[in-house]
């Protein structure tokens, strides 16, 4: 019994790694697109704020797909995002033992990728237009509205989350409907609400930025999201099932 401890930890620490990798990705690469976008001095800058957005949300999407769909993204399950994790825990979809190591690797990743996009590009990704990418709410945005945004953007993320772990047949178009999920919650909600729902891929660059006003928000209403999405899950997946059939 202790053997098969000892392995099931082992294996938790490699998938959690493999989670520390995908988001310090992730998250670099958002703080490098947004360099580029974002910073007037770019031959690829954008000054319309939605338009870039939409570029960035686009970007983002694909990116996120990419990832799931990587080697490390397929034997952690790309989560990339600690609201995801809890959410699948809450959808009995993943081993509570699991989702803690997951967390602190996908926080750590965010510090560290925000850390090399600084240490890649200089101090241009201090500069205000920038940021490290930190998200913001627009200034007409009250705390309640972004909390209430980030909330519903990530509860009806998990909705489609719990689609495919309920429907395993489909599960090979996962990442690509998460891709472009997550794109559109950009292009929609960034010009608002700043769009983020994912803890991880506002910690580091808050922190860094100094831009810490919200970040309570930003860490707390995705797991609350996440943790109403799985509850309505359970309760369309229970009125969905035949009777007779184990949910």
């Amino acid at each position: 019994m202790s053997t098969t401890t000892s392995s099931e930890r082992r294996q938790t620490l490699l998938r959690a790694a493999d989670e520390f990798l995908l988001a310090t990705v992730l998250v670099f690469l958002a703080v490098t697109v947004v360099r580029w976008l974002r910073d007037p001095a770019s031959p690829l800058y954008i000054a319309d704020l939605r338009r870039a957005l939409t570029a960035i949300g686009t970007i983002s999407g694909a990116v996120l797909t990419g990832l799931i769909l990587s080697p490390p993204g397929r034997r952690s399950g790309g989560h990339t995002n600690p609201a995801v994790t809890v959410g699948l825990w809450l959808m009995d979809a993943f081993p509570g033992r699991r989702v803690l190591p997951y967390v602190i690797a996908q926080l750590a990743g965010s510090l560290i990728g925000t850390a090399l996009a600084r240490l890649t590009w200089g101090d241009v990704v201090s500069l205000p237009s920038v940021a490290y990418a930190a998200i913001r709410p627009a200034p007409a945005w009250r705390p309640d509205s972004v909390f209430l945004a980030e909330t519903a953007g990530m509860f009806a993320l998990t909705l489609l989350i719990g689609l495919f772990v309920a429907r395993p047949r489909l599960m090979r178009l996962m990442p690509y409907a998460i891709g472009a999920a997550v794109a559109l919650v950009i292009a929609v909600f960034g010009p608002l609400s700043g769009g983020s729902v994912n803890p991880a891929r506002q910690l580091g660059p808050a922190l860094l930025s100094d831009r810490t006003t919200d970040l309570a928000i930003y860490l707390l209403a995705p797991i609350l999201g996440a943790a109403l999405g799985a509850a309505v899950h359970h309760l369309l997946v229970r009125r969905i099932q035949p009777y007779g059939q184990p949910a």
